[in-house]
């Protein structure tokens, strides 16, 4: 079952890391994000004729929406601040430092010296990555900001999958509460820019919505099987494959600094999956 739920999490973190991609390739971030949410709710929605209700659930969601809310804001402010090879490896990155932090914390899940240790190789990779580029203040704020985000939605849906009927129950209202209620609000925020950009935005962003449930309805189920320091920063493999994306696709530069951070992600990366 851990094995299994180890695959989950690497699949999970390749959609991710395409799913950031999209978005930091558009023009307009904000519009960008209200269609890959948008899209993501239509495609879960036929799906709630065929699953439970989240029984038992519906507190636990209602907090990660509002969280959700706050990191996309973040996340949107981020990428408009910084290269995807910078403000996606801090963001992420920090995540699971502090999602094993809060889980031990508030809820008493352990953490083997294993899982530890490949936790504060990602961290270490991360600030590697971080000090190999000269952020404006705001930046790194902005980045830091969406990494504490990460990490109280994915402590938050953790417990919130375990308490619901099934896993499906939960990913299907997941995604109809978040994308149907978070892409509303950005795209009445930006008005009639957001039809201007759905214009010629919109075909990405069905593919984005698609890959955004692959990533995160993956990761929840995975989050139902194991113990989640662990999963939570195996996830961040998606910073690997966001840094392969950027470099070939996006044209971004890797300096040594970074290309030591990556290796250090890569290392603790593959610390907790041989301790799964």
């Amino acid at each position: 079952m851990a094995a299994f739920a180890s695959i989950l999490v690497l699949i999970s973190g390749f959609s991710h890391a395409i799913v950031n991609a999209i978005l930091k390739s558009g023009k307009d971030k904000m519009a960008g994000r209200a269609l890959i949410d948008g899209f993501s709710a239509v495609l879960a929605l036929p799906f709630a004729f065929f699953v439970p209700l989240p029984a038992h659930a519906w507190g636990w969601l209602a907090g990660s929406w509002a969280v959700h809310l706050l990191y996309l804001y973040t996340l949107i402010k981020s990428f408009e601040q910084s290269d995807l090879t910078v403000a996606y490896p801090i963001a992420r990155g920090l995540a699971p430092v502090l999602t094993a932090l809060a889980v031990v914390t508030l809820f008493h899940e352990d953490v083997t010296l294993t899982v530890a240790i490949g936790i504060a190789l990602i961290g270490a990779g991360v600030m590697f990555i971080g000090v190999s580029h000269t952020l404006q203040k705001s930046a790194l704020f902005w980045a830091a900001m969406t990494g504490s985000c990460i990490a109280g939605y994915t402590v938050i849906d953790a417990r919130g999958v375990r308490l619901a009927p099934s896993a499906a129950s939960y990913i299907v209202w997941t995604f109809i509460l978040l994308g149907g209620g978070l892409g509303s609000i950005f795209a009445v925020r930006r008005g009639k820019a957001f039809l201007v950009s759905a214009a010629t935005q919109w075909q990405p962003g069905l593919v984005a919505g698609g890959f955004s449930i692959a990533s995160y309805g993956l990761a929840l189920w995975a989050f139902r099987l194991g113990a989640t320091p662990r999963l939570a920063a195996l996830r961040e493999t998606s910073i690997l494959f966001g840094t392969l994306i950027a470099v070939v696709y996006l044209k971004e530069r890797l300096s040594r600094g970074r290309w030591t951070g990556v290796c250090a992600i890569a290392l603790g990366a593959m610390t907790l999956v041989a301790c799964g």
